[in-house]
């Protein structure tokens, strides 16, 4: 059997038990760790499984035609990733990836009219579906977590606080945010820095929730949300931030969006990306992520990125790495959507739960065990906008976290 031969290869630590479409067990690993078993009702996947199983392990597990019948997805997909991270690429592995980097750049290819669809399959999904897994302000991207006990509400507020240090605010700059999601980030900057905020969603869902939650917090004379891609923007900008939209801007668009950074930001701006990145140089988006959750996505690696910034005339002010931030985050999501699964259900199917299941546990384990992290890249046009020392970040933080404690 095809995927059994090839799970011998790939399994060598751990306790993995197969029950095939025939009814045939097989068992891999050394015995150690949490015992996972799974079972295949199709006799089709003894070979699709073996010859694409970044695809068709989570069609399979979507559809059912997979199952687990000992410990959880999360352990099963533990064990195959720690194991997969020991030793070199299979070649089926290999070879596919290698084709997917050939393609990437049709498949990353994202014109406006495009970007909008693909944003549109993701992003304007039901409104309750994100409630019953992201925090209160639906901060849909890494959360910063200063302590590891952290909540997830705290840690994203955290972040937003962590973002707007790096800006160097200051009352009445004009600033811009591509990709401002549902609006929480663009209001805290608006509420805390005293600045006036532009927010570019392609999103109906998302501009329709953020102009709602500028209207209540009585911010709409600070605060607009525009649906409208970043490449249709027009004027300048003090500062300009993006946080989680740049994994759907693609290989072939890099530089158009530097450039048009370096357009839109004043002589003495700063601009701020946020984004996914890869710490193990560049590859091509996971076939499945691709197909169902994230169309025209891909996470770059740094080496992919400054080459483009260095042709723009931007200069880069400072690099953060998180490493495992999102980890964290994911798990919180994971947690939270498994606790709400039955409410998930009734706003679409089991279907629809075990897919954004595995969505939520393989992004998790990306983290954890597949080279992905997170970049906080600062830029400036000009060499002495942005201080020579970090100081600046860490005062800002502890003055914004002061004024807060009072506050409350």
């Amino acid at each position: 059997m095809l995927f059994a031969r090839f799970l011998r290869h790939i399994i060598r630590f751990g306790d993995l038990t197969l029950v095939d479409a025939n009814g045939r067990t097989w068992r891999f690993g050394d015995g150690t760790r949490t015992p996972v078993a799974i079972r295949l009702h199709d006799k089709g996947l003894h070979a699709r499984l073996a010859l694409k199983p970044e695809l068709h392990v989570g069609e399979a597990y979507m559809d059912g035609s997979l199952t687990i019948e000992e410990g959880t997805l999360y352990d099963f997909l533990l064990l195959a990733t720690e194991n997969l991270a020991r030793i070199p690429e299979p070649p089926v592995l290999s070879v596919g990836r290698s084709l997917e980097r050939w393609l990437r750049g049709l498949r990353q290819y994202n014109p406006v009219a495009k970007s909008r669809a693909n944003v549109a399959h993701h992003y304007d999904l039901s409104g309750r579906l994100y409630d019953l897994f992201l925090d209160e302000d639906r901060q849909y991207s890494c959360a910063y977590f200063a302590r590891p006990d952290d909540s997830l509400e705290t840690a994203q507020a955290t972040k937003k606080r962590h973002l707007a240090a790096k800006l160097l605010l200051a009352p009445g700059q004009q600033v811009l945010d591509i990709g401002c999601g549902w609006g929480g980030l663009a209001l805290y900057l608006a509420q805390t820095a005293d600045v006036q905020v532009t927010g570019l969603t392609l999103s109906q869902e998302q501009h329709k929730v953020a102009e709602e939650r500028a209207r209540r917090a009585g911010l709409s004379d600070r605060v607009r949300f525009l649906l409208r891609d970043y490449r249709e923007e027009q004027g300048r900008y003090d500062r300009i931030v993006s946080v989680g939209m740049f994994e759907h801007v693609g290989v072939r668009q890099f530089d158009a969006f530097f450039r048009q950074v370096h357009q839109l930001l004043t002589e003495d701006g700063v601009a701020l990306l946020h984004s996914i990145g890869r710490s193990d140089g560049p590859g091509a988006t996971n076939p499945w992520l691709r197909k169902y959750i994230f169309p025209g996505g891909y996470s770059p690696a740094l080496s992919e990125v400054l080459p483009v910034v260095e042709k723009t005339g931007l200069y880069v002010t400072d690099i953060e790495i998180l490493r495992l931030h999102y980890a964290r985050t994911l798990r919180h999501w994971r947690q939270r959507f498994a606790a709400n699964w039955d409410q998930v259900r009734e706003i679409y199917d089991e279907r629809f739960c075990r897919m954004w299941e595995f969505y939520l546990v393989g992004c998790e384990l990306a983290f954890v065990n597949q080279g992905h992290m997170v970049f906080q890249m600062q830029m400036s046009r000009s060499l002495e906008t942005v201080p020579l020392t970090r100081d600046y970040i860490h005062e800002w933080e502890h003055r914004t976290e002061a004024r807060a404690d009072i506050a409350a």
